[in-house]
């Protein structure tokens, strides 16, 4: 009555007020489906991604409309459940801006569960941090000693808490604060923690954090809080990594911008204010509200108050369209960097030492965007900066990586930027990775000798593909012509028959993979290399000084240890070249009882201002969290002297710190893959890259010939062991250290003897040094054998061949440069007759190789289908219908004993009767397993 009695009062308005009022009736009437839909979101969907959320509330928007629950067509939970000005405020405090992050802050403040938020880029842990920040927020761990006596100091004055870095368990003595036990005692609230029992104050709030990337809680944990997903999102991602490249290229607009979003909040604030100030007023006031002179004065003072702040929204709004517009310039930058991002936050699920942070990565970014080349021209300058950023990336996160990951990680930098920009067919990426689903094959096999099953299966798949139609037909018709790149020595080099001569890309390799599978690595090197240049697939060697100079005195330096790799040696080298050597650096091997020790070496070195080296840190799995308070607490820039190192070696281990892992620099130390990388490794790194050493010998032609000899004879040695037992018959470790004690011995028998003594030099390199380790008795002769090509008279004659073909000789006199262009220009393949075997030798090598890169990037996607076809429930179904139709029925036991009866003289006859019994068992749980299947997939649409 009141609002119709202002409406008749507004005069000219009129219209307008009524149009609100209609709005605001149809608000009214949906908000029974819109709550319930929010509630629904709220209690059960937090731990889900953006996309399966849309999809349930658009499943359950639907099942609204056939109850007849009336709901809103464009239903959000921010319009339903959202203050724009609290929104806002979180925004400032540094919610990202994307609204899958703007739910999860509502589901924070509306759930009345306290929010367990899974948050591998620690965004939530910042955004909590600054939000809280004036209400004296306390931050603990369940590490901490005093943790119960925080929380209980909390929980009685009413202050937030932040509970970090949870595991997959929580400590039982929280339970009662997850539960809200509380209960009333004359009138005051309290709760029973331990054997404490304390006054419980409403404004308590408690959040927590754990930076696991995939955690699995079990349900008697997920029941007591309300999980939430605050994996970071592209969108998200692309609007910071924007405020950024804007603030450091533009940074006048940039502060314009945050200008205006604060006094756009305060404006917003404002005006709820006298909304609700209006709306006391409409309730209070008796009587008609027009003859109320008092509310009319304040209603008018209210509505000029509102019409100055809508004035100032606009022009701040047309200033906010002009700086986002000039912002937007950049975009490009910020979405390849983000879809750069994404390429490496799934590396985890290959090795858990593979962690990287968005700290870490938005440093770089920052760093390429001041070091790359600048220009007055905004698309060469965005072409620079994303050039840059993305080969500082690559080397950063190569220097981290095993060999066997190294192009695996080009391969999908490659693809995530070509998928960025919208150059791959999904349903292609997917065959190419799994060869389809294989279900039955009506197709006869057109060329049985030389054509697998397998093989002819997959390309009859393949030509349900959009790109590949009509190739099994040409295949079949045309079988002498797919014959010639089935037998060629070198397949994906080849050019296929007729008109698939045009194909490129991922279609001309998904033939490959079905025709010949093991070239499909030097197939996947040329496609990185064909896209995105040489650079990616030439990753740079070890180089300890490099990653020196990236470190702080609070980042810990971690290598990532493989079998035979002793990085000690080099780094006390090191060490001594930068003045920390003799006592500036300590060393201890981690093990039982060495933890307290370590941590006084810690302690003292930060004030002093020298290194420690923590060695096989995975030994000291239960001390590992004592490690990682540390490095939070103790090692920061306000307690620890710049000189100060902290240097850690371990094995891969589930066990290793998150934290440290994503905040310290990783290196691996592994023999690299190939000849030419291998040689290049030993040129570049200690002693031979010391000028010094090079030049040391008083025969310095004959000195740099055997150098180089022994340095391929090394590299030989190292490449066998991929060949399996046709390589080694026992893979035995050989090392730097095999390799730098020979050289010196080299060097030694040159300055003191007129002649070389081969024989000499063959027994201490042969027998002992690399022979030390060699058991087998043919492995001996064949590491002898292979050390006789070097270590002969002929090495003195020029250009001496080391292998079959033109490539592998020894390189004539010269500067230490001249070696290295050498090696530079040698092959990345190295083909297997260089190392003395048959071109057939690298075939299982090879599809070997293929089969773990294909394992490798499925374990990085999403499980979940990609553009078109079958969903994965239908996929799946046809599977399990085709291998039911193809099992075989039970066999009759009672028949077969009467075949082949137990008897004395025919034992195995009892063994028959047990397996037939075991098969048959197996047999029916697996029939069963797959009638359960095929209905699960079935009925969960």
């Amino acid at each position: 009555m009141r609002a119709e009695q202002l409406i008749s009062g507004l005069g000219g308005e009129k219209d307008r007020w009524t149009e609100a009022a209609r709005l605001l009736g149809i608000r009214y009437i949906d908000l029974i489906g819109d709550v319930l839909l929010s509630s629904g979101t709220v209690a059960y969907l937090g731990a889900f991604t953006v996309n399966y959320r849309l999809k349930c509330q658009k499943q359950w928007q639907v099942l609204c409309g056939e109850k007849n629950i009336p709901c809103s067509g464009d239903f959000s939970l921010s319009n339903t459940l959202g203050d724009p000005v609290k929104i806002r405020a979180w925004q400032i405090a540094g919610l990202p801006v994307d609204s899958f992050s703007i739910d999860n802050g509502i589901i924070v403040s509306n759930s009345r569960r306290w929010a367990l938020m899974i948050d591998p880029q620690r965004q939530a842990n910042k955004w909590v941090k600054n939000m809280e920040k004036t209400n004296r927020l306390s931050v603990i761990k369940l590490s901490d000693t005093h943790y119960m006596r925080t929380l209980e100091n909390a929980i009685q004055l009413g202050t937030p808490v932040l509970l970090e870095n949870i595991g997959e368990e929580l400590d039982a003595f929280i339970e009662p604060i997850l539960l809200k036990l509380t209960f009333k005692q004359q009138g005051v609230e309290y709760m029973k923690l331990g054997e404490n029992i304390i006054e419980y104050s409403r404004d308590f709030r408690f959040y927590i954090t754990t930076h696991l990337r995939n955690p699995h809680y079990l349900p008697e944990v997920a029941v007591k809080v309300c999980l939430l997903n605050f994996m970071i999102t592209p969108l998200g991602l692309q609007d910071q990594l924007l405020g950024i490249v804007a603030a450091k290229e533009k940074p006048e607009l940039e502060e314009k911008k945050n200008e205006l979003i604060i006094e756009s909040a305060a404006n917003k604030k404002q005006l709820k204010e006298i909304e609700d100030k209006i709306l006391e007023i409409l309730s209070n006031s008796e009587g008609n509200i027009l003859e109320d002179e008092t509310a009319i004065n304040i209603l008018s003072s209210s509505k000029e108050l509102s019409e100055e702040i809508s004035e100032k929204q606009k022009i701040s709004s047309v200033t906010e369209m002009q700086i986002d517009s000039t912002r937007l310039g950049y975009k490009p930058v910020a979405i390849h960097s983000a879809v750069v991002f994404f390429c490496i936050s799934d590396l985890a699920n290959i090795d858990p030492m593979y962690q990287y942070s968005l700290i870490w990565f938005i440093n770089l970014y920052v760093q390429s965007i001041a070091k790359s080349k600048k220009s007055e021209d905004l698309e060469e300058r965005i072409k620079n900066i994303t050039e840059h950023f993305t080969i500082s990336i690559y080397n950063n996160v190569c220097r981290s990586l095993f060999e066997k990951d190294k192009l695996l990680f080009s391969f999908l930098l490659t693809v995530g930027i070509m998928k960025g920009k919208d150059q791959i067919d999904d349903e292609v990426w997917r065959f190419l990775l799994t060869g389809g689903v294989a279900l039955d094959n009506p197709y006869p096999n057109p060329a049985p000798d030389w054509l697998s099953d397998k093989s002819w299966g997959e390309l009859v798949h393949a030509s349900s593909l959009t790109s590949l139609q009509g190739l099994m037909e040409h295949i079949r018709e045309n079988f002498s012509k797919w014959k010639l790149i089935y037998d060629s020595v070198k397949p994906h080099e080849e050019a296929f028959p007729d008109v698939w001569s045009t194909l490129m890309g991922l279609d001309r390799m998904v033939i490959l993979r079905c025709l010949r599978p093991d070239k499909i690595i030097p197939a996947v090197q040329d496609f990185v290399v064909e896209n995105m240049g040489r650079t990616f697939i030439e990753p740079p060697t070890f180089d300890l000084g490099r990653s020196y100079s990236d470190s702080t005195c609070c980042a810990p330096m971690i290598f990532v240890l493989s079998p035979g790799a002793d990085p000690m040696a080099g780094l006390l080298k090191f060490a001594d070249g930068v003045g920390m050597g003799g006592t500036s650096i300590q060393t201890i091997s981690l093990g039982q009882g060495q933890g307290p020790i370590a941590a006084k070496m810690i302690y003292q070195a930060i004030t002093d201002g020298t290194w420690v080296v923590l060695q096989n840190c995975h030994l000291a799995a239960s001390w590992m969290p004592a490690l990682e308070k540390i490095c939070e607490e103790v090692i920061v820039p306000e307690n620890t002297n710049d000189k100060f190192r902290l240097w850690l070696t371990s094995y891969p281990s589930e066990k290793f710190p998150v934290s440290i892992l994503q905040n310290g620099i990783k290196m691996t130390n592994e023999p690299p893959k190939g000849v030419r990388v291998n040689l290049l490794r030993s040129y570049l790194n200690d002693p031979i890259s010391d000028p010094a050493f090079f030049s040391s010998c008083q025969k310095p032609e004959m000195w740099q010939k055997l150098m180089f000899g022994l340095c391929f004879f090394h590299a030989i040695v190292q490449e066998r062991r991929n060949f399996g037992p046709l390589g080694w018959n026992i893979p035995y470790e050989f090392n730097e250290s095999d390799l730098r004690i020979s050289m010196r011995q080299i060097q030694m028998f040159l300055n003191e003897y007129e002649e070389i003594p081969f024989e000499a030099l063959t027994y201490l390199t042969g027998e002992c040094n690399y022979g030390g380790r060699v058991t087998d008795d043919k492995d001996r002769r064949l590491l002898l054998s292979l050390l006789s090509i070097v270590y002969n008279k002929d090495i003195e004659q020029d250009k001496y061949m080391l292998a079959a073909g033109d490539d592998y000789y020894i390189p004539p006199h010269g500067p230490y440069e001249s070696y290295i262009e050498y090696i530079r220009s040698l092959p990345i393949t190295t083909h297997p007759e260089v190392f003395g075997l048959h071109e057939n030798a690298d075939i299982s090598k090879d599809n070997q190789e293929t089969n773990q890169l294909f394992r490798g990037v499925l374990l990085t996607l999403p499980r979940e289908a990609g553009g078109g076809g079958k969903s994965p429930q239908e996929t799946v179904e046809d599977l399990a219908q085709d291998i039911l139709s193809k099992l075989p029925s039970g066999f009759d036991v009672k028949e077969v004993m009467k075949v082949y009866p137990v008897l004395y003289e025919e034992s195995m006859n009892t063994v028959l009767r047990q397996e037939l019994i075991r098969f048959n068992r197996y047999g029916s749980v697996f029939c069963v397993g797959l009638v359960i299947l095929e209905y699960a997939c079935v009925h969960q649409g």
